[in-house]
């Protein structure tokens, strides 16, 4: 089994914040981009998101770049790119299917 697959599929709230980390953000960032990039649809509390950066930085998948006080600053890594990528490819098939079975 190819590394990246054992990761997926990614819940909802982790892709988005995988996508939010797009460019380094400290975790307040993070939660500001995921509730604009999802039209609102997703909103993280502090709990979530910082369990979930607990779990992907341990799964290397992010990366801790900076600290300064208490604000943490996170990156994705080369491995969290390309899980967030095979991540992607796969909800396209889902949605182009999606489409062929509802005639959209």
């Amino acid at each position: 089994m190819d590394d990246t697959q054992k990761y997926l599929p990614l819940s909802e709230s982790t892709a988005y914040i995988l996508l939010a980390l797009e460019t380094p953000r400290h975790g307040y960032s993070v939660m500001q981009k995921v509730e604009q990039i999802s039209a609102g649809t997703v909103r993280l509390g502090p709990g979530t998101l910082y369990g979930a950066f607990s779990t992907l930085e341990a799964e290397k998948l992010i990366l801790k770049v900076e600290e300064s006080e208490r604000r943490k600053t996170y990156a994705l890594t080369e491995k969290g790119k390309q899980v967030l990528k095979e991540h992607l490819r796969r909800l396209a098939i889902l949605v182009e299917n999606g489409k062929i079975t509802q005639g959209w």
